[in-house]
């Protein structure tokens, strides 16, 4: 008997609390996960949303129910309590309710209503609750504005942000999801309208050979396998991988995704997000966190801006990783890539100021230089590493951050050979980038004593790294011409400007296509490549890898016909096949274009002459490994198409 009473105290406790209008926080001290009692769960709802004193809302209610979509709204609601096991006077009741609340709540903030925007399942567990419509309508409002993310529609910001976290945590899982071309949007709607999200991980990863279908359906219903003693656990999960999600990132997200201001959010910041973005005072000020504190993010910072960027200023605790040699010296990069990791365990193990679980990238900031730091990056993601980052505004940001200080703080920071000092040292302005400098002392102190007294420790650590770090002294090849003079024939294009060259690229950030996730909905061609590839009209083909703008790569096949381009893309989980992305008509070919630096990867662009200029329409990059020949061949192709056009 006495354990009993013992265990029923903490509802006396909670009773008693109630009555004195205690605060959410109480109410989770004394209650502790357990399940409340059928009696106080109205009450507790209450407080916990904080709508005891809201007031009627629903005086201001016309009662005319008059919606533009009124009879969808109606008809909805119907065919849901229709499903309940609800007596008949019940069902009525919840029906009229439930149009009342929804058709006040459209009313009263001026929108529409939509079919299974998930209001009518919100609504219906507070009905349950037996309260005044009064209090289920500020509950309801309550829930929508704290609880549901804005734009939970197709193609929707809430699910690029929800898989960037996804890549963030477990990339391993995302890549899976997205080899089945499986995206947030198809599984987890009801799981953000109805407040629940699930971890099952192993459960999923274990589905390689399903249907898509059936992943779908099966990632639908994982949140009914969740029971009242699992909420505890649910909440505790969720507020780990909070704290392991970078601050930066949380705190913007929270205001795309709940801001009432109604700004216009573009889903392209996200849906095009190669990775999470941390911006810069979370990444300095991390250096500053106690590496004993479990619950903070700490960074390894990963600088891979080309070795005379680096030589020309850096953080002191950043670990040089050129892109360059990704391309350059792919032996010597994976070794690189070695020494990297090898460099993180050491500062774990040594909790040096330089440690971090979390990597954390850092470009130059332009976008042309940078589509190189998105290719390292991209191939940590394809290798499922965790908690990947890439530093929004790159070093352009750290420049900025620090300031007038930037000389104290910065290691070998040469104003003269420092691309953000001397911007007409690259043929990239930066005349449009505002400074934006920061006072934090803390951080400024640190890193200026980093500057100084690491100085001969961060030589000893660059000793013992040395073949990873520095750019091997092979001399590129500025080699041969991919297309010969002879075969340009620029009178073809009267004055338009030569097709073919090996000039620097112009630059192609005016480029929008993104082909790596691809609507669910969009038709495509799936074909069994060997025989695609004997076709009797394939000229020649390349074996290859598609490079995005992002920096993602992907196996391809370049195959070239009598008359067109067309790039085949392998499928991962079924050999032998390949979906055809696109059929570019060779005579739409304007331009092919390579770095001098790097001859392999290849750009085609597409378009149209106008007048003595060229209209870029679209654009494809390949990092080709014959690429003298492939553009050899199409090159010849394009003029056998010209001569016959003009015969």
């Amino acid at each position: 008997m006495a354990v009993e009473e013992d265990d029923n105290t903490w509802l006396i406790e909670l009773e008693s609390a109630l009555l004195d209008g205690c605060p959410p926080q109480e109410i989770n001290v004394i209650t502790k996960g357990k399940r409340i009692p059928d009696s106080l769960r109205p009450d507790v709802w209450l407080v916990c949303l904080n709508c005891q004193e809201a007031g009627n809302q629903l005086l201001h209610f016309d009662e005319i129910f008059d919606l533009p979509n009124q009879n969808d709204l109606r008809d909805d609601v119907k065919k849901f309590v229709k499903r309940l096991d609800n007596d008949d006077d019940d069902k009525l009741a919840v029906i009229s309710d439930i149009e009342s609340i929804i058709t006040f709540y459209c009313k009263s903030k001026s929108i529409s209503y939509a079919s299974n925007n998930g209001w009518i399942e919100i609504l219906y567990p507070l009905l349950s609750l037996k309260l005044p419509r009064s209090d289920t309508y500020n509950m309801f409002e309550k829930v929508i504005k704290l609880y549901i993310p804005k734009g939970c529609i197709t193609n929707g910001v809430p699910f690029h942000i929800l898989r960037l976290v996804l890549q963030y945590h477990d990339p391993e899982l995302c890549s899976f999801l997205d080899t089945k071309r499986i995206t947030p949007e198809q599984y987890c709607l009801p799981w953000l309208r109805s407040l629940f999200a699930v971890n099952a991980r192993e459960q999923l990863l274990q589905m390689k050979n399903e249907d898509k279908a059936i992943i779908i359906n099966t990632l639908t219903g994982m949140p009914g396998d969740l029971e009242a003693n699992d909420v505890s656990d649910f909440c505790s999960l969720a507020h780990y991988y909070s704290l392991k999600t970078p601050q930066s990132f949380r705190e913007d997200v929270l205001e795309v995704l709940f801001s009432e201001s109604g700004l216009e959010i573009n889903s392209k910041l996200y849906s095009q997000a190669l990775c999470l973005p941390v911006a810069v005072h979370e990444l300095i000020e991390s250096a500053t966190v106690d590496a004993t504190d479990v619950d903070s993010v700490k960074f390894f910072l990963v600088d891979c801006r080309p070795a005379e960027q680096y030589n020309a200023g850096h953080l002191s605790t950043a670990f040089h990783l050129d892109c360059n040699l990704m391309l350059q010296e792919p032996n010597a990069f994976n070794t690189a890539v070695q020494g990297l990791l090898n460099a993180q365990r050491h500062a774990l193990a040594a909790g040096s100021l330089a440690a971090g679980e979390h990597l954390c990238f850092v470009g130059s900031g332009r976008t042309e230089e940078d589509s190189y730091a998105h290719m390292v990056v991209a191939s940590f993601l394809k290798k499922n590493t965790k908690h990947v980052s890439m530093l929004d505004g790159g070093f352009v940001a750290i420049h900025d951050y620090f300031g007038p200080h930037m000389t104290d703080c910065l290691e070998d920071h040469n104003v003269s050979t420092c691309l953000v000092c001397a911007p007409d040292n690259n043929n990239l302005s930066t005349e449009n980038q505002k400074p934006l400098i920061h006072d934090n002392i803390p951080a400024i102190q640190l890193f200026s004593k980093l500057s100084t007294a690491m100085k001969v420790k961060s030589q000893e650590v660059k000793g013992k790294l040395i073949e990873y770090i520095v750019n091997p002294n092979a001399t590129v090849n500025s080699g041969e011409w991919h297309v010969s003079a002879s075969d340009r024939k620029e009178h073809r294009y009267r004055n338009v400007p030569p097709v073919f060259s090996i000039n620097d690229e112009d630059d192609d950030s005016h480029s929008d296509s993104r082909r790596d996730i691809m609507s669910s909905e969009s038709l495509e061609e799936i074909v069994e490549l060997q025989t695609f590839l004997k076709r009797q009209n394939v000229v020649d083909y390349f074996q290859c890898q598609e490079v995005l703008l992002n920096g993602y790569m992907h196996d391809s096949y370049l195959v070239v016909t009598d008359t067109h381009l067309i790039i085949l893309r392998e499928i991962p989980s079924k050999r032998g096949f390949a979906t055809i992305l696109s059929r570019r008509p060779l005579s739409t070919i304007v331009k092919i274009t390579a770095k001098k630096r790097h001859p392999e990867l290849i750009t085609f662009k597409y378009g149209i002459p106008d007048g003595d200029d060229l209209l870029i329409k679209d654009m494809d990059r390949f990092l080709i490994p014959n690429a003298s020949v492939a553009t050899k061949v199409v090159s010849n192709q394009i003029v056998v198409q010209l001569d016959n056009k003009g015969q």
